[in-house]
């Protein structure tokens, strides 16, 4: 069962936008119905509804006693405060297939061998366009990374796990596009030293050559 999120219609105005967040409300915009629905809804209890629901669930929106399903469309996040300032929601329907962001989270490389021979994980993807019904939406998709063992592994599109009825929103992805892959942090830190002193030598060698020219 979604998640339900009370909310009451505003005016169209943004002389007021910074007052009703001084007041302790989130200004909120609708889209996907007849016309787009400027709404409000109160600070603690939206920032609650979208923590446990989680930015890719489906919300049960109650507009002034009028239900609507929806989906977090966009949040937008004051840089200062880090405090919501306000929210898009994309109305909706129950048994209609939806396009929706889900994060991508690894799993189980503690248990790799390249983790027991102190490799790291570089995570180059962290979301993936999904699609679905609302219902069917993921929370999140996970990459098993167990095993893993040597610098240069890969884990790829085609790697995802992807619960029943959800599949990848683009229909032409490369699955055998990276999302993540191993390195070895002590191996590259040297070939960049080695980068550094090459560079030095070079240096050094030009300035040598510009000086013997001017004697």
């Amino acid at each position: 069962m979604a998640k339900q999120l009370n909310l009451q219609k505003r005016e169209k105005t943004s002389k007021k936008l910074k007052a009703l967040r001084s007041a302790g409300q989130i200004p909120s915009v609708i889209y996907g119905v007849a016309e787009p629905i400027l709404a409000v809804s109160e600070y603690i209890i939206t920032e609650k509804a979208l923590r446990e629901a989680g930015y890719h669930s489906p919300l049960e929106l109650n507009i002034d006693g009028q239900k609507q399903l929806a989906i977090v469309k966009d949040v937008a996040i004051n840089p200062v405060n880090r405090r919501i300032i306000n929210i898009e929601f994309q109305a909706v329907s129950e048994n209609e297939a939806v396009e929706a962001t889900a994060p991508v989270k690894i799993i189980n490389f503690e248990q790799s061998d390249a983790a027991k021979k102190h490799l790291v994980i570089l995570q180059v993807v962290e979301d993936v366009e999904v699609k679905a019904k609302p219902s069917e939406l993921p929370s999140e998709l996970t990459l098993d990374a167990s095993k893993l063992a040597e610098a240069d592994d890969k884990l790829a599109f085609s790697d995802l796990r992807l619960p029943k009825g959800v599949a990848l929103a683009d229909k032409e992805q490369d699955m055998s596009a990276v999302i993540a892959n191993v390195y070895d942090p002590a191996a590259e830190a040297e070939a960049r030293e080695a980068e550094d002193v090459k560079a030095d030598e070079i240096n050094t060698t030009e300035a040598v050559t510009e000086a013997e020219k001017t004697e």
